[in-house]
């Protein structure tokens, strides 16, 4: 269930909240940074990075309850920003976040969101805006990876529709907000999380459901919904810049990460992960160092449009790139979640 869970990171003002005050806090926040090969047991810790605080700023994080969301969360957190996460069990998450951060923790407020359904994800969003708050990053995190073939309550394939289409209605309708709330020298950011599986994946616009005849496969259906993200990601930065808007769009791919994403995996490979997991694969915290760079890196003030990995810019695919598939994906999204494509208005420049 927590696959479809929001964690909405807010201020103070809302009934419950996680807050870490700024004076509990360190000047920065010392993230570690990792190689792209294999962590060896005891060897010593890779450089530091450090991290201005972040004060009153607003995040939105979605699947921010477990794994590399809950990680990412955990560091905003800790860099002064204001937390509430939504989760299945309310109790659990303040423990595990209490226990992890070591910090005060007065209250949690649990904003539920089902990105399987797009009645939920507005729901959720009139919910924020009625709190009247400001919105600085949004970092469209939650995915399934791996699910035998059903569908989400709208009739979406679901890798598509959690992984792509919910974070891509979520991201239209907080967009105002989040232009709102940046400014020159201080932007709004949306950090969008994909994989290196979409380098492998493969768009058919007139298949984007993955029902064609040759059978349905959950790598492919997986890779296909981590392809979309990076196509829209750069269509949505070429909007922004195109506009001047003071929000940026980028991507981070946290690599290889030890999370619960591969319970739906072959048993063998899940056994491969079990016996040998600690060496090949990055901890959710080194996982979510990327997404956390994205989000608050002075480096990438007023920056859009890069593909990151490891906290440095990467290609994606060649046809990430490629306008008028761009284009032609943004449209028929808009189509299937049912709202205006605002590319065609003045709005956009």
């Amino acid at each position: 269930m927590s696959r479809d869970l929001l964690q909405a990171v807010i201020p103070q003002g809302g009934a419950t909240m996680f807050h870490l005050p700024l004076e509990s806090l360190e000047d920065m926040e010392v993230l570690g940074t990792t190689a792209a090969g294999p962590r060896l047991p005891g060897a010593p810790r890779p450089p530091l990075r450090l991290f201005p605080p972040q004060p009153g700023r607003v995040a939105i994080v979605t699947g921010g309850t477990e794994g590399i969301g809950f990680a990412t969360a955990k560091h905003l957190a800790r860099l002064g920003m204001h937390t509430a996460p939504s989760a299945v069990s309310g109790a659990t998450v303040i423990s595990k976040a209490r226990e992890e951060t070591g910090s005060w923790i007065p209250g949690m407020e649990f904003l539920y969101c089902d990105l399987a359904s797009m009645k939920s994800i507005r729901q959720f969003v009139q919910k924020f805006k009625m709190k009247k708050i400001p919105l600085h990053v949004l970092v469209n995190n939650a995915g399934v990876m791996m699910v035998p073939q059903r569908e989400t309550e709208d009739g979406f394939e679901e890798h598509f529709g959690v992984n792509y289409l919910g974070h891509f209605l979520l991201t239209h309708l907080l967009l105002d907000d989040l232009q709102a709330s940046g400014s020159p020298g201080r932007s709004s950011r949306v950090v969008t999380v994909s994989s290196a599986t979409h380098y492998v994946g493969e768009l058919d616009l007139d298949d984007l459901q993955s029902r064609w005849v040759g059978g349905y496969s959950p790598h492919g259906a997986y890779a296909r919904s981590k392809l979309a993200l990076v196509l829209f990601s750069h269509r949505l930065q070429a909007l922004l810049a195109a506009k001047g808007s003071p929000v940026t769009a980028n991507v981070a791919d946290p690599g290889v990460v030890n999370t619960d994403l591969y319970r739906h995996v072959f048993w063998g490979t899940r056994l491969l992960k079990k016996l040998f997991g600690w060496w090949f694969f990055k901890t959710p915290d080194e996982g979510a160092w990327t997404s956390v760079y994205a989000a608050v890196s002075p480096a990438l003030e007023g920056v859009g449009g890069r593909y990151l990995y490891n906290e440095k810019e990467a290609k994606s695919l060649a046809i990430t790139y490629d306008p008028k598939l761009q284009r032609q994906l943004w449209a028929r999204s808009c189509q299937m979640t049912g709202i205006a494509d605002m590319s065609r208005d003045t709005l956009w420049g």
